[in-house]
């Protein structure tokens, strides 16, 4: 029987999106308040620090993808180095990680959604887009590149908006209720660093929660047309982002607003907004949180889907999981994960907002170990296959300091998670969702040895 294989749907301004997508979450535009009052404008450096190991985190997985096009997604490459318990482990963490975060944002969208239609129960606008995303995501993988080609450039045009706007107010002097707008207000309220190295360090736990995703462009390979040319694109461009949607947005934000003066409670891309006289500011930001939120949704849709699929040809899941629509779509892996996200949405409804801070707590330390394991891959294959890495035209700079560096910061955030008290839980529990994995799979593994025994 032939085997078969994800369609090459995405073109390159759909892959170019996802990255961006990817790099931009909702945490700059709603959590960009706490993180800045946490670390004041020394909070641009946790950017730019997280900024330059996201991109060499990309670059080692870029790298690796590329060195054999049958890799559907980096389970594939964690198969080939680090073998079977290992690639099982690691799909289904980010499987797990994909899910917490459609948990959490699609209790944004109902929770959005009410800033319009307060009497409308919160679950329902779930549910709406969670149906609306499956049957999208069912159609074909165009589709999916499609709708997170809109949401991101939404999110593009808002940061663009704010950047254009500030500059204009920063030139012209414009004084707010908390003074005159300039560039001096970075420096000239207790400094760079005015809560000190604990502040700046502390504030490493927020910024890396919002790089989560920013390797998903690595999982559309199996699905990109001409992956050799728009893998390495989108992957390089990503320090340029950064610079522009992050840095850039939080210099303006800062020099408008002393960071002593900015709310930590409400997103600082309103305060801007309405302290230029844009009386809907509120209801524009609300909209592009929205649809910032709906497409971290649609990439959870997107992302466990083809994890399992991966999985599955690994028999690492039930064979079914395989099976693709004409359209080459994998739907019973869909329709899996689609399910699994609606008990999530139910238990929500259920239960106090406690459950769902430790859950994304988790998600982060699990994110953290799917970088780890992508550069530890990465080491292997330098080791293993020198003759791949010679061969290879987008090699990661500075092999191995750079890999090595990247894993001392991995250690360094899971200390930090570790001084949070709402984040240490999760140093506590992420090791039992591993032992439970790795119990599933001698388990798996044992009974898979009894039928072969069997059938001999």
């Amino acid at each position: 029987m032939e085997e078969q294989q994800l369609a090459r749907g995405l073109k390159n301004r759909h892959v170019q999106l996802i990255a961006i997508g990817g790099a931009i979450g909702t945490g700059l535009f709603l959590g960009a308040g706490k993180s800045i009052h946490l670390a004041g404008p020394s909070i641009l450096f946790a950017y730019l620090i997280m900024g330059v190991i996201g991109f060499l985190i990309m670059r080692a997985l870029g790298e690796l993808l590329l060195s054999n096009l049958n890799y559907s997604s980096f389970v594939d490459f964690v198969q080939d180095y680090l073998g079977n318990m290992a690639a099982f482990i690691t799909g289904w963490t980010y499987w797990f990680c994909w899910i917490s975060i459609a948990m959490a944002d699609l209790t944004a969208v109902g929770l959005y959604t009410q800033f319009w239609f307060p009497g409308v129960p919160q679950w329902v606008p779930g549910l709406i887009a969670l149906v609306v995303l499956l049957f999208m995501n069912l159609a074909t993988v165009k589709l999916f590149g499609e709708m997170e080609f809109w949401f991101a450039l939404i999110k593009i045009i808002a940061i663009i908006g704010l950047i254009v706007v500030g500059i204009y107010m920063i030139i012209m002097g414009f004084s707010t209720d908390a003074g005159p707008s300039s560039f001096s207000n970075l420096w000239s309220h207790g400094g760079f660093f005015p809560n000190g190295i604990n502040g700046f360090i502390l504030s490493f736990q927020m910024v890396v929660f919002a790089f989560a995703g920013i390797e998903l462009v690595g999982l559309t390979a199996g699905e990109t047309e001409n992956p050799e040319k728009v893998i390495p694109r989108a992957i390089n461009n990503i320090p340029i982002r950064i610079l522009i949607f992050y840095i850039g947005a939080l210099i303006v934000i800062m020099s408008i607003y002393p960071w002593n003066a900015i709310n930590p409670a409400e997103s600082p891309f309103v305060q801007v907004f309405v302290a230029v006289g844009i009386a809907a500011a509120a209801g524009i930001i609300n909209f592009v949180v929205l649809t910032s939120a709906a497409s971290a949704c649609n990439s959870a849709v997107f992302s466990t889907s083809r994890m399992i699929y991966s999985l599955a040809k690994d028999e690492n899941a039930p064979a079914s999981f395989t099976k693709l629509t004409s359209n080459k779509v994998p739907s019973n892996a869909l329709f899996f994960s689609t399910i699994v996200i609606l008990i999530s949405v139910v238990l929500n409804y259920l239960m106090p907002e406690g459950v769902f801070t430790l859950i994304t707590s988790i998600a982060t330390s699990c994110f953290i170990f799917i970088w780890g394991i992508t550069v530890i891959c990465h080491l292997k294959y330098r080791k293993t296959r020198p003759e791949l890495a010679k061969a290879s035209k987008f090699k990661m700079p500075l092999h191995p300091f750079t890999d090595y560096l990247i894993l001392i910061f991995l250690a360094f955030v899971v200390v930090v998670l570790g001084l949070v008290e709402d984040t240490r839980i999760a140093l506590f529990v992420a090791p039992v969702w591993f032992i439970l994995l790795i119990v599933i799979y001698q388990i798996r593994k044992t009974k898979h040895q009894r039928q072969n025994t069997q059938g001999l």
